[in-house]
């Protein structure tokens, strides 16, 4: 049992180098490619405040767009959208009716696209895509998901490039 063990532990003792420089290589690999290409939507939920202009439904019924207002928005899952009415006519937002001077509030509970009716706006909707954040998590699941298949691959090529000799073959070209 132990004359076993002992010719399997430089198998062993390479599975677990190249497993600690696959682990090191690809959190150093995904961190740098999440921090590249890092979005608006990867950030931690917060309240983000639309404002409604005074004199905004005299531009919506001039047919003019409302140059504060953006057509589409983009949200985290947890954000709440606050909108706050300067007008002096009242505004919806889907569900969300705001009177002059007062504001509403709309809590982005899920990943989705949603195009609500919008008094606001002159095509009369406003286009909100809520996206799931990327969080500590999801960053930790691609890490565990990448080192295993890494660190398999990199064993088996180095095990063709630079086979293990056994013991005997050692003794033998002595």
């Amino acid at each position: 049992m132990i004359k076993k063990f002992a010719s399997e532990r430089p198998f062993l003792t390479r599975l677990v180098i190249i497993s600690a420089l696959s682990l090191i290589f690809t959190l150093l690999f995904n961190e740098a490619t999440y921090l590249m290409q890092k979005d608006a939507s990867d950030r931690a939920p917060q309240t983000i405040t639309l404002v409604i202009p005074d004199g905004a439904a005299r531009q919506i019924e001039a047919g003019e767009p409302v140059p504060s207002i953006p057509e589409e928005m983009v949200f985290v899952v947890g954000d709440v959208l606050e909108v706050k009415n300067e007008d002096s006519v009242s505004h919806q937002l889907g569900p969300i009716w705001v009177p002059p001077g007062s504001s509403g509030r709309l809590v982005m509970e899920q990943a989705e696209k949603l195009s609500l009716n919008c008094s606001f706006q002159s095509n009369q909707f406003l286009g909100l895509d809520v996206r799931p954040a990327t969080n500590l998590n999801t960053r930790l699941i691609a890490l565990f998901l990448t080192t295993p298949t890494l660190a398999v691959l990199i064993f088996l090529y180095s095990l063709a490039a630079y086979p293990i000799r056994s013991s005997g073959a050692k003794k033998a070209s002595a």
